[in-house]
């Protein structure tokens, strides 16, 4: 094992939990290879380290994080719970089943902060480019380590991809947006709805990130907020101040025209198209081509690159179970690394992947999309020893949650979920989520009666 080195591209919640996932072996015992992350940004946390840069960064590196203020969670924390690290062992008491990012944050440090996953990060260091020696079946990385100023280049027999994929734009071209006098930005550079105070707002996309923006905005007093939609509309019971119509099909100055033949004059423009596969530093053939699915192809297990099992991808797919789902994926990758689990031939790994993609290809609403991605990740348990959690019961918080946003799309963070971790159940929170306008941890953590005498002051 010692003389076996594995690379982690990315210290985000997947490429964490491949280090705890080592770690936990070696708490077991167990003799486990040396493991070296490297991690772009300043600080681990991927997508929930914010940063109030956009574009680029201090080194002139793309900005990876699409992280913004006021963001809280949009399904029931009860959903990522760490089966190894709970809530309650983290905050020391119930909390609310829908807390903000900087909560969550710190939530994902206190597990990680237990371990020593920082031994193993080199921060502030970006991959160039990768090659691989099909002789010595080692990979040769290409590494720039950013505040230094330096190139050099490493060794490894594996190499974990766990970059996330939600951090490269796409950015669709509309005629006439070239002249638009307002505001146009990709939500990935939205930092906070502050700006469009009074304003008229449009969202292009009919995504998640499209719904929280629109809802966010409405809460902090944009003057009306359009949903443009490819496809099919959201569909939720939208509050006044907030409508849904079909795709833009061209803008004249500061006035949208749309395929009902409806045209509205706006203030900005926020595309919420979603995001690319990107991995800039591998070659063609190591390179996963895929879009935002559950169930991607090309992957065994939606985790090991079909042609090059030694490049394992992870978090890759569309994601309703995202914590949980990330440290199955790293468990059963551990134990590939180990030498405890081995692959099946190609055609054995070509007909399991088949599978899937026949059983994903029949799944036709948002209920049957949790069901699938809860066999999926019971399907990873029974192969490792990852802690067992009550899968199902989680997919039925996610059925509840789906139904509560259908009801009422401002009021379903103020709903309650109990732990399949622990049972407990979650409290109420101090203030209604339509009232809080300040998503501080130190604030979602204050008393009640410390919360009215503020008011009261």
């Amino acid at each position: 094992m010692k003389n076996k080195r594995i690379a982690i591209i990315g210290a985000g919640p997947s490429g964490l939990a491949q280090i705890r996932a080592f770690e936990s072996a070696k708490k077991q015992g167990k003799e486990i290879p040396e493991i070296v992350c490297f991690e772009k940004q300043a600080n681990w946390g991927g997508m929930w380290n914010y940063t109030w840069r956009t574009g680029v960064g201090k080194f002139g590196e793309p900005i990876h994080g699409s992280m913004y203020k006021y963001l809280w969670s949009n399904g029931p924390k009860e959903c990522l719970e760490f089966s190894d690290y709970s809530f309650d062992e983290h905050f020391k008491k119930p909390i609310s089943s829908y807390p903000p990012r900087p909560v969550l944050f710190d939530y994902i440090q206190g597990r990680i902060n237990k371990s020593n996953a920082r031994d193993y990060i080199r921060f502030n260091t970006t991959l160039r480019w990768l090659t691989f020696n099909e002789e010595t079946e080692k990979f040769t990385l290409f590494l720039d380590d950013l505040k230094n100023n330096k190139t050099y280049e490493e060794k490894f027999d594996y190499v974990v991809v766990a970059t996330g994929h939600f951090s490269t734009p796409n950015m669709p071209f509309f005629e006439g947006i070239d002249d638009f006098p307002g505001a146009v930005m990709h939500a990935h550079d939205f930092r906070g709805a502050d700006q469009f105070i009074d304003k008229d707002l449009l969202l292009i996309g009919s995504s998640y990130s499209a719904e929280d923006i629109g809802v966010q905005s409405y809460k902090h007093g944009a003057k009306s907020v359009t949903l443009s939609y490819r496809s099919n509309p959201i569909g939720l019971s939208w509050p006044e101040g907030i409508e849904e119509r079909p795709l833009v099909t061209h803008f004249e100055g500061n006035t949208a025209f749309f395929k009902d033949g409806t045209s509205k004059r706006f203030d900005a423009v926020v595309m919420c198209t979603g995001y690319q596969h990107k991995f800039p530093f591998l070659p063609s053939y190591l390179r996963l081509k895929t879009e935002n699915n559950l169930y991607p192809d090309h992957l065994y297990k939606g985790i090991f690159f079909q042609t090059q099992p030694k490049l394992i991808y992870l978090g890759m797919q569309d994601q309703y179970y995202t914590f949980n789902m990330f440290d199955t994926q790293a468990w059963l990758s551990r134990d590939y690394m180990m030498g405890e689990f081995e692959l099946p031939s190609k055609e054995e790994q070509r007909k399991d992947i088949d599978l899937w993609l026949e059983k994903y290809s029949k799944v036709d609403d948002p209920k049957e999309d949790v069901d699938f991605q809860a066999d999926y990740i019971k399907d990873l348990i029974q192969m490792t020893d990852y802690p067992e959690f009550n899968v199902d019961k989680v997919g039925e918080m996610f059925k509840q949650w789906l139904q509560d946003k259908e009801d009422n799309i401002l009021t379903y963070r103020d709903k309650t979920f109990r732990s399949v971790v622990t049972g407990t159940m979650a409290a109420e929170h101090h203030t209604e989520w339509m009232d809080e306008l300040d998503d501080s941890l130190e604030r979602y953590l204050m008393k009640e009666e410390k919360t009215k005498e503020t008011v009261l002051s």
